[in-house]
């Protein structure tokens, strides 16, 4: 996803399709949605938004998932300005979802295993603040479920390392260019789709099976 990906022997494949190149000149953004009546939403970011908005819309309950930037200072940045370090804010997927179908403790414990939450500034090839796994709380109760959800994975020694997740208070969310919507699913034979996000929701889809939407269980 870095604007210069490379995978080892694979340096000539990959050039010209990073992460930051935009499909089809279409560098617009379309205005941030409402939630509907009933809906809720939460903020997260872990590495490549494309994967992570992937595997979050694969829940049952989630009615829809936006790529977009948060936890920084910068107001309405670009993909560029984020890439550049200069913004503080972390590419993230806000999710509206029916909290009737879904909790939010569910979609936060999708959320540490749609990515690898012990590493620090990084995600796989891509490194940089901008890919740290960050889980925004919008009420003392939510941060409540964040924390429990850190110390219970930690206990059960899912992952090697220790979560490193940053837990903060949601204080704004900025959609991501309109390329970025949905690029997972529009741009399935990508090489970087096909070597670093689809392991990735492969793995979510067996951890998360019951939860997810039966088109996507096996």
């Amino acid at each position: 996803m870095k604007r210069f990906f490379l995978f080892g022997i694979g340096i000539l494949l990959f050039a010209g399709i990073a992460k930051g190149q935009t499909v089809g000149g279409d560098n617009d953004f379309t205005p941030l949605p409402k939630p509907n009546p009933g809906e809720q939403v939460a903020t997260f970011g872990g590495g490549c938004f494309w994967s992570m908005s992937e595997a979050m819309s694969e829940l049952k309950g989630v009615n829809k998932v936006i790529s977009g930037y948060a936890g920084g200072t910068t107001k309405n940045p670009t993909y560029d300005q984020v890439a550049a370090k200069t913004t503080g804010h972390a590419e993230c997927s806000q999710v509206y979802y029916d909290p009737k179908v879904i909790s939010f403790e569910m979609i936060a414990r999708a959320f540490f295993f749609a990515h690898d939450p012990t590493e620090l500034n990084r995600q796989g090839p891509d490194e940089g603040t901008e890919y740290r796994s960050i889980a925004f709380y919008r009420s003392p109760e939510e941060k409540s479920i964040i924390l429990g959800l850190i110390k219970k994975i930690n206990n059960s020694k899912h992952y090697h390392g220790a979560i490193v997740t940053k837990v903060v208070p949601f204080t704004a969310f900025y959609v991501a260019e309109n390329y970025h919507q949905g690029y997972y699913r529009l741009n399935g034979d990508k090489p970087y789709i096909m070597q670093v996000s689809k392991p990735k929701v492969m793995k979510f889809r067996k951890v998360m099976n019951a939860e997810l939407k039966p088109e996507f269980q096996k």
